[in-house]
């Protein structure tokens, strides 16, 4: 799927320095979401369905992501 991501109303964590380098994330249409980098905001950009979405979140919370 391409997102039109042209329009996109892009925001980083509350806990980020206001210049800070982050990542970015946008609710897109359809649930999907959208994640950039604070460095290149025009740059690419990833776009993950629902679900991905949240498998993703669930690992980074469970730990699973973590290298030891």
């Amino acid at each position: 799927m391409n997102d039109d991501l042209s329009t996109t109303k892009w925001f980083k964590s509350t806990h980020s320095e206001t210049s800070a380098n982050c990542v970015e994330v946008a609710w897109l249409e359809q649930g999907r979401v959208g994640i950039r980098d604070s460095k290149t905001p025009t740059g690419p950009a990833l776009t993950f369905a629902p679900a991905d979405w949240d498998a993703f979140i669930a690992s980074t919370q469970d730990g699973d992501l973590n290298h030891s």
